[in-house]
């Protein structure tokens, strides 16, 4: 049985390289270090030096790598020419990739919209951009998928439907951010993963699977009103966009509101057709943690994506990191249950890790038991689902298995297997030093594979 084990990256948050091989500014390159954050002009600087970090992917004996090409690294402004210099460096990835026997998973973006695009047209809320991102993802297909035979579009898509996140990681900052514009991102990005994926499917054997951040999320309470603000979180957040992957449509109760409140989401028959007719190959999420929603605190008249944002409240019956993300395996398993169970494509987890403060003592190894236990714990709850319950899974990928910046720039957050030396604003040497969780993930993955009859030759 193939089983991939793996790591999974972005490119502002591991490439540096910013103003090198021809490649043009997005959000992230014009972004100011603070306190707490670092400029992403070096980040991991793999676009110098990534044969070092996939030989430590290759020593785990992992055999898949996720990473993200970057828009405006290879489109002059996101809808100019394309940049061959930089296509040839995504090229150099596949085939080092491909040496070590280490399959190739690209995912199209990754919130680094073309500075250009969020300044002209607000991002994802303009039909051009949308058309420009089209324009760059087949290119991409023609480019690759004759080497990569796993994709993904959008990172996290049904974040474009939560207002707390949507506006900024679609380049979208410069509207009234309301509840249209909103809807107007929610779709431009579904109808873009449609059509490309059409496109992938027309012209290729490579596999497409959608992807959301599952976001897992309890009522407070056992009354019927926190039970309701949870179900049509799910069915907002969750399942409107997995019923779009698997379906071919959007939810009927998120298509009721839109009607109900007349809500300017400017779709096309065009668009909504392409989205009928598309097809994803499996259902990928990522998972970090599980959070609690209570009604008392949510205005009558808000609207159901919103509702995390008035009513999220913390649950008293679990761990919590020191950045507040509440640990949850038991919700890993129940996330996977929830895809497979209503959708029968398959699953699969393609980022899951725990980010923490550390600090190497320049000697010896991190003794990050606290990862061995967030990991075991886990992958434990998979293979639970797998074996218990007969959700058919095709992986499990880490997230930044090798330090990277966090998402928002953060290099104290840190979720590797291997420690990056440097911090968010003193580069230092950028040494690689391997902390203790690094051979037990190596041993792990022996284990299972033996243990099940994974990967066998």
């Amino acid at each position: 049985m193939k089983f991939f084990w793996g790591n999974s990256v972005s490119s502002m948050q591991t490439e540096g390289g910013w103003n090198e091989g021809g490649k043009s500014l997005s959000v992230y390159d014009v972004r100011e270090a603070s306190e707490f954050a670092s400029d992403w002009h070096f980040a991991n600087d793999n676009y110098h030096h990534f044969e070092e970090d996939f030989d430590y992917i290759q020593d785990l004996g992992m055999n898949m790598y996720r990473f993200q090409i970057s828009w405006s690294r290879v489109v002059k402004d996101g809808d100019g020419d394309f940049n061959q210099e930089g296509i040839d460096y995504y090229h150099r990835i596949v085939d080092a990739l491909i040496e070590r026997g280490i399959e190739p998973m690209i995912c199209l973006y990754h919130f680094d919209m073309p500075l250009h695009l969020a300044e002209e047209y607000n991002g994802f809320t303009s039909k051009h951009v949308k058309e420009a991102f089209v324009r760059y993802g087949q290119k991409m297909i023609d480019e690759f998928s004759n080497k990569v035979k796993y994709w993904i579009i959008f990172n996290e898509q049904n974040l474009y439907s939560e207002p707390n996140i949507s506006y900024v990681i679609a380049g979208a900052e410069n509207g009234k951010q309301d509840v249209h514009e909103l809807y107007q991102i929610m779709h431009n990005v579904m109808a873009s993963h449609a059509e490309i994926t059409n496109y992938l499917h027309e012209n290729s054997d490579a596999k497409m699977g959608g992807m959301l951040a599952y976001s897992e999320v309890y009522p407070a309470s056992s009354k019927p009103e926190d039970i309701l603000a949870a179900r049509k979180w799910d069915e907002f957040i969750n399942y409107n966009l997995l019923d779009a992957y698997a379906k071919g449509q959007y939810s009927n109760e998120v298509l009721t509101y839109i009607k109900n409140n007349q809500i300017d989401w400017k779709a096309t028959d065009e668009e909504l057709e392409a989205i009928a007719s598309h097809y994803n190959d499996y259902l990928s999420f990522s998972y970090y943690a599980s959070t609690t929603i209570s009604a008392n605190e949510i205005p009558s008249d808000t609207a159901p994506n919103w509702y995390l944002v008035e009513g999220k409240v913390d649950n008293p019956h679990l761990d919590t990191t020191e950045w507040n993300w509440q640990i949850d395996p038991l919700g890993f398993r129940d996330v996977m249950n929830k895809m497979y169970q209503r959708y029968q494509l398959p699953v699969f987890p393609i980022e899951n890790g725990i980010g923490v403060q550390e600090e190497w003592d320049g000697e010896n190894p991190i003794q990050d038991d606290y990862r061995i236990a967030y990991h075991e714990a886990h992958i434990k709850a998979m293979f639970d689902a797998i074996h218990e319950d007969g959700v058919e899974i095709m992986g499990y990928l880490g997230w930044g298995l090798i330090d990277i910046l966090s998402s928002q720039g953060d290099m104290r957050k840190r979720y590797g297997l291997v420690y990056v030396n440097r911090t968010n604003h003193d580069l230092r040497d950028m040494k690689r030093v391997p902390k203790k969780s690094y051979q037990w993930f190596k041993e792990t993955i022996q284990e299972y594979n033996e243990k099940y009859g994974l990967n066998k030759e």
